[in-house]
């Protein structure tokens, strides 16, 4: 398996994967935005917003691929507070059903960080469905929880990371 960070527009070559996985991950209980019965020309219509944000700057897609096939993604919003806080939002973590449980999930998380990291960010949010085995997950990996909300899709819990390096004695 390799991750790669795809190019606005890789995007293009990889769309019909990128949209099977989206559908797949909400055919198996995904909590993410999306209206009920999101069909195949939504999902479509969602990578082409994707596509325009990396065209943008704001956005960046990490994929795992073994011989071709797109086994999951992760995406990271980029952002810039007024505050001076430069940080990303990891977003849309995707692991494909037939492959899950293999530690996928762990190594796009890794690789986002690293990625936050090249591009000079020191923060990582994110927020996922509260009780949900991702908690599991972002906890294992030095997620810190500080707040859950609940909304019209159900409760979220958020998570942050610090990807500082730790000073030198």
């Amino acid at each position: 398996m390799k991750i790669e960070l795809l190019s606005a527009p890789a995007i293009d070559t990889h769309r019909p994967q990128l949209v099977e996985l989206l559908l797949d991950a909400l055919a198996h209980g995904a909590a993410m935005d999306f209206s009920p019965g999101l069909g195949w020309r939504e999902a479509d219509q969602y990578w082409c917003g994707v596509q325009a944000a990396m065209g943008e700057g704001t956005r960046v897609l990490l994929a795992a691929c073994h011989e071709g096939t797109l086994l999951g993604a992760v995406q990271l919003e980029l952002y810039r507070r007024p505050d001076g806080c430069d940080g990303a939002e990891l977003q849309k973590m995707m692991v494909h059903s037939r492959v899950r449980r293999r530690g996928i999930g762990s190594v796009l998380l890794r690789a986002a960080e690293a990625e936050t990291r090249e591009l000079g960010r020191t923060l990582l949010f994110l927020d996922t469905e509260a009780g949900s085995p991702a908690e599991v997950l972002y906890h294992g990996l030095g997620y810190t929880r500080i707040d859950a909300a609940a909304d019209e899709a159900g409760s979220m819990a958020i998570y942050y990371k610090s990807l500082r390096m730790p000073e030198l004695a």
